[in-house]
């Protein structure tokens, strides 16, 4: 079976063209290949050549206004497929639409992410728009 690693032309156009105001939240699940599957065949775990792509990337994403606002360790599959499991859980935020698409079209990050392509085995990568924390579950302002 084929990890989700890279989207799709169709749905970036779309993630490109819902261009609102204000920052977009992306929530980041990530599992990792064990040994890093590089093109040139070079040697290195998953874990190492995600830590590449973090510290390759990390100045594109904090010159253009990125910031990690939540990261967790997954536990438990509590609801869902029980063979699921993450190796990174976390929430990077974006002061908007074209900040993303400003990164990864930046030639430093466009040479980090090979890095990610080599490391991850499977992924979901979903766009969300801040809200205003409620108090309950089904509480969601407008």
């Amino acid at each position: 079976m084929t990890g989700h690693i890279d989207p799709t032309k169709e749905v970036f156009a779309a993630f490109r063209d819902n261009n609102r105001e204000g920052p977009i939240h992306m929530l980041n699940l990530v599992r990792l290949n064990d040994r890093a599957a590089y093109p040139d065949g070079r040697s290195a775990t998953g874990a190492e050549a995600y830590a590449a792509y973090g510290r390759d990337s990390g100045p594109v994403f904090s010159r253009l206004g990125g910031k990690i606002v939540w990261q967790g360790r997954f536990e438990l599959m509590l609801i869902g497929p029980a063979d699921e499991r993450w190796d990174h859980c976390f929430i990077a935020e974006y002061p908007s639409v074209s900040a993303f698409v400003e990164m990864i079209r930046d030639p430093l990050y466009r040479e980090a992410v090979k890095h990610r392509q080599a490391a991850v085995k499977d992924s979901r990568l979903i766009r969300l728009a801040p809200l205003a924390l409620g108090k309950t579950f089904g509480e969601i302002p407008a």
